[in-house]
């Protein structure tokens, strides 16, 4: 009995800051597990089919099968032989896998040799190997705040 109750007691652990004793602040917690938080990666197995949504800070591995769209403030790594269906959102795109959907990178997407896109992409810059492939429309190297040089029509302004 003597065990049981011993695991039962709560350790008391001091919150270390670097703040002077009796200060408290509400920021530094939130900011060390948004760090951590974007450092983290989540995988998704080989022999896994998923559908839905997957949205967070983090970076993110699918090896599986996944249906929906993804949207992560980190690293989307698809590897050789994973599926993906859907719309994907992060900093950096890898393609190793198969996708069929768009892909936004607001860094850059790397289209490995064993890549394959079915759909459009935007990134800040692209890499591709020999040996991969895609079908879709390509935007890189715009910056999204630069001031689009043609009307809707398509018509530059300028003329």
């Amino acid at each position: 009995m003597a065990l049981w109750k011993e695991s039962q007691q709560k350790e008391h652990v001091p919150l270390q800051t670097d703040q002077p004793e009796g200060v408290l602040s509400t920021s530094e917690p939130s900011r060390r597990v948004e760090e951590r938080a974007k450092t983290t990666e989540s995988f998704v197995g080989a022999g896994l089919t998923i559908e839905g949504k997957i949205q967070g800070a983090g970076h993110l591995r699918l090896a599986g099968r996944f249906e929906g769209n993804v949207q992560v403030e980190g690293d989307l790594n698809i590897e050789a032989g994973a599926h993906v269906a859907g719309e994907l959102r992060a900093d950096t795109v890898r393609v190793g896998g198969e996708i069929h959907g768009n892909i936004h990178a607001s860094s850059q997407v790397q289209l490995m040799q064993s890549g394959t896109l079915i759909g459009d992409l935007k990134a800040g810059s692209l890499t591709v190997a020999a040996g991969s492939r895609m079908r879709g429309k390509v935007e890189f190297g715009w910056d999204e705040r630069e001031p689009n040089l043609f009307g809707a029509s398509g018509e530059s302004e300028a003329a």
